[in-house]
C-alpha cells in the first residue's frame, strides 16, 4: 500500500541579505540610503573594527587613534547626514531612518563608535529642533565637513543636560547650571553669564561648541532655557577629567566646567523682552522633549544591532565548539554542528534572534514614522503661529478638542464616505501620527535597550567562555556591557515608563490599538503561521486591562491607575511593550513576501526565508503575549484581598450539612465544591477559602484563549532551530576579532 510522504518546509538558507532588510525597513526605493549604509559599514568594519580588535578599547582618554575616527566619519558622510544640502550635507528632508541606519551600522561593531558619531548630532538637535533659522543655519554649515576647495576644519558639538553628582540623573527638570545677566546697555544686546557643570557628557573631549540646560538665577531672566556655549567664549570651558567608563571607550565623555560670558543671542529659539525681563522663546524642557523623543529612537537601534551581530558569530563558534578534538572528525555530526546537536543551543540562539528581529522592526518602524511626522509638525506648528497660538498650555487645548475628531475617524469604517474628509485635515493626521509617536517612541527606548541587554546577556552565555574575552568573535562581551549603558542614555527605564504611562491612555492612540486588533485579525486568516491570532488576543487583553484598572479601586479603595501607582502603570507599559514589538515584527515580514516576490534577485529562496522570518515571528508573539498575560494577570488579580477563614470568607464556602442535602438533590456537587466547612467548623488548611472572580470573568475568558492560543508557538520554534542548523554562514566574519 503506498503511503504519501509529506516533504519538509522549505526554510532559510543564507543569512538574510541587505536586500532583505532594504525590503523590510522600507528604504529598497532609497538609493541614497543604500550607498550611505555602505559608506558608513566600511567604517565600521574597518578603521573601527581595527581599533576595537587593537585594545583601543582599553583606555577611557580620547587617544590620537581614535581622533582618527572623526576623519573616517566626515569623508564618509557620517559627519554630514545630520545636515540639509544648502547647509553641507547630502539628505533632503527629514533624516530619523537615515540616522537609524547610521546608528545600526557603527553599532553593529561597536557601541561607542555610534554613540560618538550621534552625539554631534545630539548637540545640533536642540539648534535643528527649536533654533532661530540664523543659529541653524550658522551652526549647521559650521559642523558640516569641509567641501572642496575649503580649508576648515569641522565644528564638533557636544550636549550638556545632565547635572554632576549629587544631582546627576535625578531629574530633567532640576538644573544646576545659572544664568545671569553680566551686562545689558541701553540699545545693546544683554550679555549674560553662564555657570554649568556637566556630568557624562559625550564628545566633550574635542567639542567646539556646546548645548547646555541653564536655570535663571537672575530676576531679568524668566524661567529655563538652553544656550550655546563656544570654546572661544571669553571666561573658563574646561573640559574636565575624563570619565572612567567601563564601556563605549571609543567616545569622549567629561565631566566639564562651564563659566563663560556669551551674548543672548545664544538662547536656543531666541527670546523676547516684556517689562525689562528676557523671555526665552522656548524653556529647555520644551528643547528637550522635542529632541529625546526623536534620538531615543536611535539609541534602541543600537541595541537591536548588538542582537543581530551576534547571530553569526554564535553560529560559527556552535559548529566548531568540537573541532580538533580527536572524535570529532570531518564529516560527523559532532564535527559538523558542534553544539547544535542540542536542541538546547539552538532553541536559545531562536530567542536572541527572534528579540533582534522584533527590535530592529520596532526601531526603525518608530524612526519611518517621525520621517512623516516632520513635516507635518512643522506645517501645524506654521498654522498655529499665524492664528497666534503660543505656548505649550495653548497648543495642547487644540490638539485635544482634535482628539475626538480623530478618534471618531478612526472609529469609521474602511468604506464610510465621511472618511475622505476628515483624512484630508492636517490636524487629524497629525494627532494621529503624534499620538502614535509618543508611544513608539518610549517603547523603542525602553524595549530595545532593556529586554535588549537581557538578551545580549544570554547572547554572551551561548558562546561559553569565549564570550567574555577581549577576543571574542563580533566583540559580544564588549556590546553586551555597552547595553547597560544604553539602557540608562537619554533617560533610564523609570522615564520611558513615566512617559508611557501618560501616552498611552491617549484614546486617539487607544483607537489606533483596537484598530491593530481587527488588523492582526485579518493577518491571521492568511497568515496564520506568524502568531497574528495570538497577538491579538493578547492586545484585547491587555485593552480590557488598562481599561479595569482605570476604573478600579484597590482593596484599600486607593485608585489603581494614578501617576504614584507605579507598580500598575510601569508593568502596563512593559506588556505594551512586548505587543507593539511583535507587532512591528510581523508587519515587517508582510512587507517582505508582498516586495520580495517583485525582485528578481530574491526569487530563489523567498520562500524559504518567509517560513522562517515567520516562524521567528510566532516565537516572537509567543513569548510577547505569555509575558503580557502574565502582567495583566497579575494586576487584575494582585490588587484584591485574599479571603480569609472569617465571616466574610465563609460566606463563599459550603456547609458540610448543607452540601449533603444538595447531594441528594443533584448528585456529583459535592465533588464541584471547592471548600466545605465541617460540621465541628474546620476547614481545609489553608490561607483562606479559594479567591472568586466577580466581574472578572470576561477576563479569565481572554486569559484562557489566549493560552489556547499559543498552540503551535514550539514546533515554530522547532522549526526554526532546524533552520538555523542548516544555515549557511561565510567562512570568516568581515570584520577583525
Amino acid at each position: 500500500m503506498a503511503t504519501a510522504i509529506s516533504a519538509a518546509p522549505e526554510t532559510l538558507h543564507t543569512l538574510p541579505t541587505d536586500l532583505v532588510r532594504q525590503i523590510q525597513w522600507r528604504f529598497a526605493d532609497r538609493y541614497d540610503l543604500q550607498m550611505l549604509i555602505q559608506s558608513v559599514r566600511a567604517v565600521a568594519r574597518g578603521p573601527v573594527a581595527r581599533l576595537v580588535a587593537a585594545g583601543g578599547r582599553n583606555s577611557h582618554e580620547w587617544t590620537e587613534q581614535k581622533s582618527e575616527l572623526l576623519e573616517y566619519f566626515d569623508k564618509s558622510g557620517i559627519t554630514a547626514v545630520f545636515m540639509e544640502p544648502e547647509q553641507g550635507g547630502f539628505i533632503a528632508g527629514p533624516k530619523n531612518l537615515a540616522l537609524a541606519l547610521v546608528a545600526f551600522e557603527l553599532a553593529w561593531v561597536d557601541g561607542g563608535a555610534a554613540t560618538g558619531s550621534l552625539a554631534g548630532c545630539l548637540a545640533l538637535a536642540p539648534i535643528h529642533e527649536r533654533g532661530t533659522p540664523e543659529q541653524r543655519d550658522h551652526y549647521m554649515r559650521l559642523a558640516a565637513p569641509a567641501q572642496p576647495g575649503e580649508e576648515r576644519r569641522p565644528w564638533r558639538g557636544a550636549f550638556c543636560l545632565t547635572e554632576p553628582i549629587p544631582y546627576v540623573g535625578v531629574d530633567t527638570g532640576m538644573l544646576n547650571g545659572k544664568l545671569r545677566v553680566e551686562s545689558w546697555n541701553p540699545g545693546d544686546e544683554p550679555i549674560l553669564h553662564v555657570e554649568k557643570r556637566g556630568r557624562f557628557i559625550t564628545n566633550i573631549g574635542f567639542a567646539n561648541f556646546v548645548t547646555a540646560a541653564v536655570d535663571s538665577a537672575d530676576p531679568r531672566i524668566k524661567g529655563s532655557c538652553m544656550v550655546i556655549l563656544e570654546e572661544g567664549d571669553p571666561g573658563t570651558f574646561d573640559r574636565g577629567t575624563p570619565t572612567r567608563k567601563l564601556v563605549h571607550q571609543l567616545s569622549s565623555t567629561g565631566d566639564p566646567i562651564f563659566s563663560l560670558r556669551i551674548p543672548a543671542s545664544r538662547i536656543v529659539g531666541g527670546y523676547d523682552i516684556k517689562d525689562g525681563v528676557i523671555v526665552p522663546r522656548f524653556s529647555h524642557s520644551e528643547v528637550i522633549e522635542a529632541v529625546f523623543r526623536r534620538t531615543r529612537v536611535t539609541v534602541g537601534v543600537m541595541t537591536a544591532a548588538k542582537l543581530l551581530s551576534a547571530v553569526e558569530p554564535i553560529i560559527r563558534y556552535q559548529r566548531g565548539r568540537f573541532r580538533g578534538a580527536e572524535m570529532a572528525t570531518p564529516g560527523s555530526i559532532r564535527y559538523e554542528l558542534g553544539l547544535q546537536q542540542r536542541e538546547d543551543a539552538l532553541h536559545r540562539l531562536v530567542d536572541v534572534w527572534a528579540a533582534g528581529e522584533a527590535s530592529a522592526s520596532l526601531g526603525f518602524a518608530a524612526s519611518r514614522l517621525f520621517d512623516e511626522l516632520d513635516p507635518i509638525e512643522r506645517e501645524i506648528d506654521e498654522q498655529l503661529t499665524q492664528r497666534g497660538i503660543t505656548g505649550a498650555r495653548a497648543r495642547m487645548k487644540i490638539f485635544r478638542e482634535a482628539w475626538d475628531e480623530a478618534v471618531k475617524l478612526l472609529d469609521l469604517p474602511a468604506y464610510d464616505a465621511q472618511r475622505a474628509k476628515l483624512e484630508a485635515d492636517p490636524m487629524l493626521r497629525f494627532v494621529q501620527m503624534d499620538s502614535l509617536a509618543d508611544v513608539l517612541c518610549p517603547a523603542t527606548k525602553l524595549w530595545n535597550t532593556g529586554f535588549g541587554s537581557q538578551m545580549m546577556r544570554e547572547a554572551v552565555s551561548l558562546m561559553g567562555g569565549y564570550g567574555i574575552t577581549e577576543d571574542c568573535p563580533g566583540f559580544l562581551g564588549h556590546k553586551w556591557m555597552d547595553s547597560q549603558l544604553e539602557a540608562t542614555y537619554e533617560g533610564p527605564e523609570a522615564v520611558q515608563r513615566r512617559q508611557l504611562s501618560v501616552t498611552m491612555t491617549n484614546p486617539v492612540f487607544l483607537a489606533q490599538f483596537r484598530n491593530w486588533v481587527r488588523e492582526m485579525r485579518e493577518i491571521a486568516a492568511t497568515h496564520p503561521g506568524t502568531g497574528a491570532c495570538t497577538l491579538a488576543t493578547a492586545m484585547l487583553l491587555w485593552l480590557w486591562s488598562i481599561d479595569h484598572l482605570q476604573h478600579t479601586s484597590d482593596a484599600d479603595g486607593s485608585k489603581l491607575y494614578h501617576s504614584a501607582r507605579q507598580g500598575v502603570t510601569f508593568p502596563l507599559a512593559d506588556a505594551l511593550c512586548w505587543l507593539v514589538a511583535a507587532r512591528c515584527q510581523i508587519l515587517d515580514v508582510l512587507e517582505l513576501e508582498r516586495r520580495g516576490g517583485e525582485d528578481a534577485a530574491l526569487a530563489d529562496g523567498l520562500h524559504g526565508l518567509l517560513n522562517f522570518m515567520s516562524d521567528l515571528c510566532h516565537v516572537q508573539t509567543a513569548r510577547a503575549s505569555g509575558e503580557a498575560g502574565r502582567i495583566c494577570a497579575e494586576l487584575v488579580f494582585g490588587y484584591n484581598r485574599h479571603p480569609a477563614w472569617d465571616a466574610e470568607g465563609y460566606k463563599s464556602c459550603y456547609r458540610a450539612e448543607d452540601l449533603d442535602e444538595l447531594e441528594s438533590i443533584m448528585p456529583g456537587i459535592a465533588a464541584c465544591a471547592l471548600d466545605v466547612i465541617a460540621t465541628d467548623g474546620s476547614h481545609a488548611g489553608k490561607a483562606g477559602p479559594c479567591a472568586g472572580c466577580a466581574g472578572l470573568q470576561q477576563f479569565q475568558v481572554l486569559r484562557s484563549r489566549l493560552d489556547i492560543c499559543l498552540t503551535g508557538c514550539r514546533l515554530a520554534k522547532d522549526r526554526a532551530a532546524e533552520a538555523i542548523s542548516k544555515i549557511m554562514i561565510p567562512e570568516a566574519l568581515d570584520y577583525p576579532a
